[in-house]
């Protein structure tokens, strides 16, 4: 039978409860279920004045708002507002009824321009789900995986101007100073003279209208004029964009540890100390990353503060048809290195960047059969390179080779990885359309508080679906233990029943307990025990003569 005017009851007046209107399994209930939302009052707190001015939006909801474009990944805040204006689930999460008007889409911008830019604010929210996932038991920190990831900045390749590529200050420069000198003057040979450091540092760039003369002959880096905060960021032959590097880690679960936001063309082990300093308080025992991490100063600083390194194997850079490096025999009672030809390369200085230099004897070289595998330059000299912190690299390789961590390594795709990918197909973590690094930090964090929080919602729903499910289990397990007829045929097996039961029962508390953190279970089955032996139950529906 054909129906027609289906839509009669568009104009239809009824009346009905908004929280009717959310599904129970709706996410955002479940969100809403998983996290009290009132320690934002105490974290904006000292933004707003307590005594003057017009009453002011509510700061949850002013937070919610961002919170609901990042976990749905809606393109803009505009597009945010208007899904907000006909979707029930997204009032209801504001608290808004469906005549209550939606805030204009500026809102949230003019707050963040007046109240919490420069502050840290976006990180508290991240670190207080981080803390109420700790405290559940859900986070194992014993293994840390670190990587970066690209997203691409609100800005155009096409416009861009020339400006001075300065040299960026290391995080470990003092140190490995302290370190040369130290080699040096083991050697006998003299402190290096200072360098000038007065150009400032790169990677972020000043302001996009500042004029900098270029001398002639000068290195020179790609800047935005839209973003001058972001990186022009270069991967394979196609991709060449302006962009911000984000640098997450994570547990070998997927939670999310910590970031950090830094321009497109810094190298990851030039950023890493930022990160490092956020989850070395974590303590764990290992921090796995990928080549990009694997350097000197990284081994360095892991292995000192009692970390294991995990790096994976990189395959040396020496054209073919050469010796490898490692075929290079490094003598460390005579500090020198041994050629394959067996000749002696001895040292001869400390460079400004941490590497020890030993050089072979020209005489000897220009008379030996394998100088053609050994190296192209003029005067027969051959030059090993070693860094002063290269034991650590070797005690990383070592770390490498240890029963297990290949297995450990490969679990950096479910987890790392994995984030990476859910974050920029289902969060709009792919690109940005705000500009500035500070707003790309707070996109960043907010992004990984929603799925963080998202993961602990729906794992608590699972906890709480599946508890009437243990009840009836774990009745089922004790009633079986406890009741069994043919323990009860004779008198003498009193005892043997009463052990029996208790002990099947104690196992399963002990089994459930782990699997499972519910103190109701728990005294449940410890009324079970408590029950005595069910020979007194039974007997009488045994026969008289067994």
């Amino acid at each position: 039978m054909m129906t027609k005017n289906a839509d009669k009851k568009r104009e239809q007046m009824i009346m009905f409860c908004m929280d009717d209107m959310v599904p129970q399994n709706h996410m955002l209930r479940l969100i809403d279920k998983a996290i009290d939302w009132d320690f934002i009052y105490d974290l904006v707190e000292e933004k707003y004045c307590l005594d003057n001015g017009r009453p002011s939006m509510d700061p949850v909801m002013l937070i919610k708002i961002p919170f609901i474009q990042y976990l749905y990944g809606i393109k803009s805040m505009r597009q945010t507002i208007r899904e907000i204006e006909v979707n029930a689930a997204y009032r209801w999460f504001l608290g808004l009824d469906m005549m209550d008007p939606v805030p204009h889409f500026s809102t949230f911008g003019k707050n963040y321009t007046r109240r919490f830019k420069d502050t840290d604010l976006f990180e508290q929210i991240f670190a207080k789900i981080l803390e109420d996932c700790m405290k559940f038991n859900l986070v194992d920190t014993e293994q840390i995986f670190v990587d970066s990831t690209h997203v691409k900045a609100c800005a155009n390749s096409k416009k861009m101007r020339k400006r001075v590529a300065h040299e960026q200050a290391l995080w470990y420069e003092e140190e490995l100073q302290k370190e040369i000198t130290k080699d040096r003057e083991a050697h006998g040979k003299k402190p290096l003279k200072e360098k000038d450091r007065n150009d400032p540092p790169s990677g972020g760039g000043g302001r996009a209208d500042s004029q900098e003369e270029i001398a002639e002959g000068a290195k020179t880096q790609k800047c935005s004029t839209t973003d001058p905060e972001s990186g022009w960021f270069r991967k394979g032959e196609h991709k060449h964009v302006f962009a911000y590097a984000v640098e997450t880690a994570c547990d070998k679960h997927g939670w999310i540890l910590g970031y950090s936001v830094h321009p497109g063309n810094e190298h990851d082990s030039r950023t890493f100390k930022p990160l490092y300093d956020k989850i070395k308080n974590y303590r764990p025992a290992m921090i796995v990353a990928d080549a990009g991490y694997r350097t000197p100063a990284i081994a360095h600083e892991l292995l000192e503060d009692g970390i294991e390194p995990l790096f994976p194997y990189k395959s040396p850079m020496t054209k073919d048809g050469f010796f490898r490096k490692y075929e290079y025999v490094y003598d460390e009672g005579y500090d020198c290195c041994l050629c394959p030809e067996n000749q002696i390369l001895s040292y001869r200085t400390t460079n400004r960047d941490g590497y020890r230099e030993y050089q072979s004897c020209p005489e000897v070289c220009a008379k030996c059969p394998s100088i053609h595998k050994c190296t192209e330059s003029k005067n027969h000299v051959k030059v090993i390179m070693r860094h002063v912190w290269e034991e650590y690299m070797e005690m990383a390789e070592d770390i490498r080779h240890t029963l297990g961590n290949k297995e450990i390594y490969e679990l950096r795709k479910e987890t790392i990885e994995r984030i990476f990918g859910t974050a920029k197909e289902q969060h709009g973590f792919r690109y940005t359309q705000y500009i500035g690094k500070a707003r790309m930090e707070m996109k960043a964090g907010l992004t990984f508080a929603c799925m963080n929080l998202k993961k602990l919602a729906r794992i608590l729903e699972n906890r709480a679906s599946k508890t009437p499910e243990f009840f009836g289990f774990l009745r089922f397990l004790v009633e079986e233990s406890l009741y069994v007829e043919k323990w009860c045929w004779k008198q003498s097996q009193h005892q043997l029943c009463l052990q029996s039961g208790q002990a099947m029962a104690m196992a399963c508390l002990s089994v459930v307990s782990s699997l499972h953190s519910s103190s109701k279970i728990s005294r449940y089955l410890a009324i079970m025990v408590s029950v005595s032996c069910p020979c007194r139950y039974s007997t009488n529906l045994l026969p008289a003569n067994p």
